[in-house]
């Protein structure tokens, strides 16, 4: 394979978040029963009319100026022609030559991040072709011997995410679709869950020689339900391709599956070209236009995107890691926001919550958006620990009855009797009884080896059951033992 130069562009299908699907008022929904969300217009009985889904158009749009697209003021529908049981028209209504946004960009990589095979990843732009707004069509089932067809999900509002083919390896690949992923998100446009088919990809990758060698041909897999088998996929296509063509076999445009089992992609087509669709203007659909004040409007209402946010909270004292968790999840990055909101420590809230709050719902099976912790009671423990109400360690005995009741840190504090003792003089006597329960300790101290402190400190907090301002506890002790 070093003896060749990979070209990869990737294709990605996103649901649009609306309430109704593209060209009727049937609902985009996922799990219901087979064929009940569908009409005479997503069925594409004869003499029925699309009418346009408005929020769908602003949200591709959005999604367009999210990625540093250029937005067509003046676009059409078009009708794509194939023949499939997954279009119930016979027609895809789509989008051809005029797309409502081109020219875009992500940037992936640089300083510190790291791809999927764990090398750091140089930063890169990788270029965006277009981003059109399309139909999706029904999901087929096959079984042995039989295929069912669920029209639940014909007419979904879809946005096609077209790169240049500006990526050279499976990691460039894994980290495009990763803050791809983000940018849907954390704007709104989509859920992506792939397990739902929110999120689709396509991979287009070819081999050359060199970098100054024209593109090689091009080979498309398909079926690929995860950024991990993309990334499974995209080596062994290189793998294989260098093979053909070191044996001196030509090589020829087609589609293929992937078999994430087997770990090995397959021949379904040969593949087809845009003349083969028979695209034409939808006579059904005018064409969309919008003003300048209307872009205008859409600007001033995008969304902060992960990038920034991270950016903004190491700049509030977080952590490079700590951001990023943080921020690896669009409902995470909110609940840590509202919870910011009401603590002066951002770091220990951000410690709280990635290691604390996320193994108990890791536990419980559930995500951020079901914790029983508000974003509220989560600052108030933060705030109980960072202001020498409780321990860390008692703070850790809190969060799981909070977990579990749905109470707040400071009416379990007070339940319980919690509250971390601060008072010099209470804290004085335990002290005392430390020191004449461990006198050969205190010689080993007064000695020289001062890591002796600790254990000290160890049996202050026994004897005071926890409740001892561990730092006062030092103090005195270091005091007394002078």
């Amino acid at each position: 394979m070093s003896n060749y130069e990979a070209v990869i562009g990737l294709e990605v299908h996103c649901q649009v978040r609306t309430a109704s699907k593209m060209f009727c008022s049937c609902a985009n929904t996922f799990g219901a029963e087979p064929n009940t969300h569908t009409c005479p217009v997503c069925m594409g009985y004869p003499g029925t009319l699309p009418v346009p889904n408005k929020e769908a158009i602003r949200k591709a749009v959005i999604a367009g100026l999210l990625t540093g697209c250029e937005i067509a003021r003046f676009s059409k529908f078009d009708r794509k022609s194939y023949f499939y049981p997954d279009l119930p028209k016979n027609y895809q209504i789509s989008q051809y030559d005029m797309p409502f946004c081109t020219d875009g960009c992500i940037n992936v990589g640089g300083e510190g991040v790291k791809g999927f095979s764990g090398d750091e990843l140089p930063a890169k732009r990788i270029g965006i072709t277009r981003i059109h707004l399309e139909e999706d069509p029904a999901k087929l089932s096959h079984y042995q011997g039989a295929s069912g067809a669920d029209y639940n999900r014909a007419g979904v509002p879809l946005i096609e995410i077209v790169s240049e083919p500006d990526m050279r390896t499976a990691d460039e690949a894994y980290a495009y679709l990763t803050s791809l992923k983000e940018i849907m998100q954390y704007g709104n446009i989509s859920d992506c869950d792939m397990e739902k088919g929110q999120m689709r990809c396509d991979v287009n990758i070819s081999l050359r020689k060199s970098s100054s060698d024209p593109f090689g041909t091009k080979i498309e897999l398909k079926n690929l339900n995860s950024f991990r088998a993309v990334h499974r996929a995209i080596e062994y296509e290189m793998w294989r391709q260098a093979q053909e063509l070191d044996a001196g076999r030509t090589l020829r445009q087609e589609t293929r599956g992937w078999n994430d089992d087997s770990g090995e992609s397959y021949l379904m087509r040969t593949k087809e070209q845009a003349h083969d669709y028979r695209y034409f203007p939808d006579p059904d659909l005018l064409p969309v236009t919008f003003t300048e004040e209307e872009i205008s409007e859409f600007k001033a209402n995008l969304p902060e995107l992960p990038a920034a946010m991270r950016a903004r909270l190491v700049a509030g004292g977080l952590t490079e890691y700590d951001a990023g968790v943080v921020t690896a999840d669009r409902h995470l990055a909110a609940y840590f926001d509202e919870a910011a909101k009401s603590v002066k420590n951002p770091k220990l809230l951000a410690n709280w919550i990635i290691s604390e709050l996320l193994r108990e719902l890791s536990a419980a099976g559930m995500d951020i958006t079901e914790s029983p912790i508000t974003p509220a009671n989560m600052a108030e423990l933060v705030n109980a620990v960072d202001g020498g109400s409780i321990s860390g360690k008692i703070g850790k005995d809190v969060l799981p009855e909070m977990f579990a009741t749905g109470k707040g840190a400071n009416e379990i504090i007070k339940e319980k009797g919690l509250a971390q003792v601060s008072d010099a003089g209470a804290v004085e006597g335990f002290v005392d009884q430390a020191i004449a329960a461990n006198p050969a300790q205190v010689e080993q101290y007064k000695a020289g080896n001062p890591k002796v402190l600790q254990f000290l400190v160890g049996q202050v907090m026994k004897l005071s059951k926890g409740k001892a301002n561990p730092k006062l506890v030092s103090d005195i002790l270091a005091e007394k033992l002078k």
